[in-house]
């Protein structure tokens, strides 16, 4: 099969430790300055997809879904990539304020910044970003599908994802 478009890439995810890998391949890909926006119902695979991402950017820390506290960060680690993730759940706020109050624009300089729960939220912080869609369908199995807004995520989906 010929992808010509990574909107055409689906992947399927049909356990948990599929869904870690494919965020590892996703973490493996991003810079300082990325913005990932993870969208799909509650069970989903979001909070999985980013634990990959951060084995993926080789950060500390344990990941976990940063309900209440809205966004953590998690540094660097010894013999990592040297990119901090800034991991943010979007499902408790109220609004563009609440995102501001974040400060997300200013970690977007030097992190890379992975929303759960952000789109139609958290679109507005860059232009340039990936919408990642997971869905799950009634088999259990997830499917990871893909939203570019910028040229260079096409290549650089193409590179941790094929087609």
């Amino acid at each position: 099969m010929t992808v010509t478009r990574i909107e055409d890439i689906a992947v399927e995810l049909p356990d948990v430790a599929d869904t870690v890998e494919f965020g590892r391949r996703l973490g493996a890909v991003l810079r300082a300055g990325d913005l990932v926006l993870l969208s799909g119902p509650l069970g989903a695979g979001k909070t999985a997809t980013v634990r990959g991402v951060a084995a993926g950017l080789g950060v500390a820390g344990q990941v976990n879904s940063p309900t209440f506290v809205i966004a953590r960060v998690h540094r660097p680690a010894p013999g990592g990539r040297g990119v901090p993730l800034v991991h943010v759940d979007a499902y408790r706020l109220n609004g563009l304020d609440e995102l501001d109050d974040l400060d997300l624009d200013t970690d977007l300089t030097d992190a890379a910044v992975v929303v759960e729960w952000g789109e139609g939220v958290a679109e507005r912080l860059s232009e340039d970003h990936l919408v990642v869609r997971l869905e799950r369908r009634p088999d259990d199995v997830r499917v990871a599908s893909f939203e570019p807004h910028g040229e260079e995520w096409a290549r650089r989906v193409r590179a941790a994802f094929g087609g």
